[in-house]
């Protein structure tokens, strides 16, 4: 779990990497913020794409050679990003940190379906994807300091080689559960308890259309598209925000951006703990997760706010308010597809909601640039305090839960390729 939360972790040091440089990065190069949008879009477009298609390959492969693939590639385009110099450049190496980093979700989903019993799997969620938001903490404060030292762009050589020196604790650690030199027979047992395997022989085609016609699949699709643009939006328009409207240089970026992702850390914890304490009160797994993602909205709705408020600390604070919020709704979001389906469709119906969760993150993204540019920030605060109404409304109306006894679940209409990692 521990080496998920840090490749997480990491993941977010390297896309952050820009995102905390893009005050300094625009003043030298001139850039607009529809010329950022159209940056940061073409990182969620790719990384949209892959969590659909990583999915499908971490199926094949299985999570340790597909994670390793990942690391590798996306650490060395990290690296390489300080070479540009223009939107273009900046924009396709964007688009290939994209590429690699979309493999990151799915196949932590997936590590946490074969390795956790279900009672489990809402906090081992929270504690992996709880390293996107120590990532954005870290990225903050280290990155402008870095920056400021040696340069901008050394600032992405050293957030690139910090993927090749997780890869050496994650090859030594992780291994498959039935391969696993250290796990007995019994601990197996455990874990594999309610957890099913689907046994079709259906294939290719046939698989995704029936994977289509499934509601669960719609709603968890449906309710992470309207509230991962939170995220995006938070992630990367936080540094530029706080320019823009706050007047902040980039060491107070440094002293204070990194607050609100704190904020978010303790909330994919705190989502995790609820869910987990109510399905050992007896309620069931799927309500339970329903009621968190209500829950959560309050919390989400004190950013409409912070736009509007004149100190920049009571700004900040609604924000930490409104991720938290937002990481309780999310560690949820991600623990669904573990709860609804097979463990080897589950990194598949994962990147399938993380395309359409990084399709409209990219929209949300250029909308926020062009609204900047003519307007100001607040409609993007507005949009962004409203949208998980409409994504909780999506959960509660189209997610229903399979039968609790496995014995009398029917077959599944969709297969899974056997991993072999």
């Amino acid at each position: 779990m521990w080496t998920l939360f840090f490749s997480t972790a990491i993941n977010y040091i390297s896309r952050q990497t820009f995102s905390v440089l893009s005050p300094v990065i625009a003043a030298q190069s001139h850039l607009s913020h529809a010329d950022l949008s159209k940056i940061f879009s073409a990182f969620q477009i790719s990384y949209a794409l892959t969590w659909l298609l990583g999915g499908i390959f971490l199926d094949a492969v299985g999570t340790r050679i597909g994670l390793t693939v990942a690391v590798i590639f996306w650490s060395a385009v990290n690296i390489l990003t300080g070479l540009a110099s223009s939107v273009l450049g900046f924009a396709i190496f964007r688009f290939m940190l994209g590429i690699g980093e979309g493999f990151n979700w799915p196949g932590a989903s997936k590590a946490v379906a074969e390795w956790f019993p279900k009672q489990e799997r809402g906090l081992a969620v929270g504690i992996f994807d709880s390293g996107s938001s120590v990532g954005g903490a870290l990225a903050a404060l280290a990155i402008p300091w870095i920056a400021l030292a040696f340069g901008w762009r050394w600032a992405f050589v050293f957030s690139g080689m910090l993927g090749f020196l997780w890869l050496i604790a994650w090859l030594r650690i992780y291994h498959p559960l039935h391969r696993h030199p250290r796990v007995t027979p019994g601990e197996v047992a455990l874990i594999q308890a309610g957890s099913t395997t689907s046994k079709s022989e259906k294939q290719g085609l046939q698989r995704w259309l029936d994977l289509a016609k499934n509601r669960n699949v719609w709603g968890i699709a449906l309710g992470r598209a309207l509230t991962d643009p939170i995220w995006w939006f938070y992630v990367f328009w936080l540094p530029q925000y706080l320019s823009d409207a706050r007047g902040f240089s980039l060491q107070r970026i440094a002293l204070f951006a990194w607050i609100p992702f704190v904020a978010a850390d303790l909330g994919n914890i705190t989502g995790g703990l609820i869910s987990g304490y109510c399905i050992r009160k007896g309620i069931a797994v799927i309500r339970a997760r329903k009621w968190v993602c209500a829950i959560s909205c309050l919390p989400i709705l004190a950013g409409i706010p912070a736009a509007r408020v004149h100190s920049p600390s009571l700004a900040l604070a609604l924000i930490c308010v409104a991720l938290w919020g937002y990481a309780n709704w999310a560690t949820m979001g991600l623990t669904l597809p573990s709860d609804l389906f097979p463990n080897d469709v589950v990194a598949t119906v994962t990147g399938f909601s993380g395309l359409a969760a990084g399709l409209a993150g990219a929209a949300f993204t250029f909308a926020v640039g062009i609204s900047v540019d003519w307007f100001s920030y607040r409609p993007a605060f507005l949009a962004a305090g409203l949208l998980p109404l409409l994504a909780t409304a999506c959960v509660f109306l189209l997610i229903r839960p399979p039968t609790e006894n496995p014995e009398k679940m029917p077959s599944p209409k969709f297969i899974g390729v056997s991993t072999g990692d």
